[in-house]
């Protein structure tokens, strides 16, 4: 038997409604037992969590790990790597890669890929995500998608959205909307306001995301298709799925800690790791997305975790690709900006970072009943430190969060009753002494 004892930390399991100091036991890689004080067997490996929080394994709904195509930016097993330093022990992987995952044999060839944690396959709605003709998706399923979408791009064809949220209920699957009228959005680089007009930058208007919702809202509630939204950025977003929800769609979405936390505003600086799709928005439009996470409107926080290279990156801001790596930053800025100053609660952050984007994909995950595989999460939530380039584990660095002081830390990861991420006392040590010498007051923006 391998056992493994998590011992006197705060145990918070948003699926089993507890909040309590209890140990926790694992054997051969599923919870066996819970109880305010377990002692250890010989043989028992045993992690000391006292001070700590221990949660059911993170679970990132939305990354991109681009292989196969560009091993360059990003593999799965870097980017399991990656996901495993920030407490993550599930993800699924969105298709646009090259060549797309748009047949049964790229979703094996994902599904079963050697990585530390488990990687579940997104597979396209269209074949070659070009938008025009639907995949096979029965076949897709039944290969071990758990979702569909054309991420990276809008299906904006109506009819063939249509007809794809109309399959995926023959296969009881989500179709991932990624929302985006081309047409509005243009060569535009930045969210249209006061921002864009000072930086001189081609402006994207909100509408040009929230047609796209509406309409797709529509189709969901004309097919009876689970419908989710990706990356949800505007007011206007929220409440047209705050409606849908009122009204019985089978709609749920998710935004991304850069949306709650960051404006158009930071895009003055020019730095390209502020360049994402969809872009940065004011802040009313963050103070929406905050009051949609504590009221239930959103269901879940992903990273949009979106390497790209430092040749890529370092250019104009308007001829740099959109996007941002947030793996390992997803715990720490979501801590300090959401659960710090009181807008969520610490249980109902992991219901948004594990239970409920487990429950979207249908996934084994986001629980430590009795029972359960082993994913957990063990993190230090008085660990005041500061995010550095070199602390990143992805191959990409593109983070517009380096240099930004945070609190709240992983320690240990648990993936199917294994460690596959511990910090060391040194590091720990270090930090913490590093923290101390700071301003208790840790402020990201808004």
């Amino acid at each position: 038997m391998r056992k493994l004892l998590i011992k006197g930390g705060r145990l918070v399991d948003p699926d089993t409604r507890t909040d309590d100091r209890l140990d926790l036991l694992i054997v051969d890689g599923v919870v066996a037992e819970r109880a305010p004080e377990l002692t250890p067997d010989d043989g028992t490996r045993v992690i000391d969590a006292d001070g700590a929080v221990v949660t059911p394994g993170l679970v990132d709904m939305h990354v991109h790990l681009r292989e196969p195509g560009r091993e360059d930016e990003e593999t799965i097993e870097s980017g399991s790597r990656a996901a495993a330093h920030g407490g993550i022990t599930a993800m699924a992987a969105m298709p646009n890669t090259e060549p797309a995952i748009d047949t049964a044999s790229w979703v094996t060839f994902v599904r079963n890929h050697e990585s530390q944690i488990t990687v579940y396959p997104i597979a396209a709605v269209t074949k070659g995500r070009a938008g025009e003709t639907l995949t096979e998706m029965a076949e897709l399923a039944a290969a071990g998608a758990v979702a569909f979408s054309d991420d990276g791009s809008p299906v904006a064809n109506a009819s063939i959205m249509r007809r794809a949220l109309e399959y995926s209920t023959m296969v009881s699957l989500p179709v991932i909307s990624h929302c985006e009228e081309l047409e509005l959005v243009g060569a535009g680089v930045m969210h249209e306001g006061l921002a864009s007009t000072m930086a001189g930058l081609r402006p994207i208007p909100a509408a040009a995301e929230e047609i796209a919702v509406a309409r797709d809202i529509i189709l969901a509630k004309m097919t009876g298709a689970s419908l989710h939204i990706a990356h949800v950025s505007t007011k206007g977003s929220v409440e047209l799925v705050r409606r849908a929800k009122d009204d019985g769609v089978a709609v749920t979405c998710e935004t991304c800690p850069h949306y709650f936390t960051l404006t158009d505003d930071d895009v003055r600086t020019y730095d390209t790791s502020m360049r994402v799709n969809p872009p940065l928005r004011s802040a009313s439009d963050v103070a929406a997305i905050k009051v949609g996470l504590a009221d239930g409107t959103i269901d879940a926080i992903a990273s949009d975790h979106a390497p790209h290279s430092l040749e890529e990156k370092q250019v104009e801001f308007d001829a740099a690709p959109p996007g941002m790596i947030g793996l390992e930053t997803l715990l720490p800025v979501t801590l300090t900006q959401l659960v710090q100053p009181g807008t969520v609660t610490l249980e109902r952050a992991i219901e948004l970072m594990s239970t409920d984007p487990a429950s979207i994909l249908g996934i084994p995950h986001g629980s430590l009943a009795v029972g359960a595989p082993a994913d957990v999460t063990v993190f230090d939530p008085d660990w005041a430190w500061e995010i550095t380039e070199d602390w990143f584990v992805s191959k990409s660095k593109n983070s517009p969060f380096t240099g930004r002081k945070v609190q709240g830390r992983v320690t240990h990861t648990v993936s199917r009753g294994e460690i596959v991420f511990e910090e060391t006392d040194l590091d720990r040590g270090n930090a913490r002494a590093e923290g101390e010498r700071e301003s208790d007051e840790l402020p990201l923006h808004v």
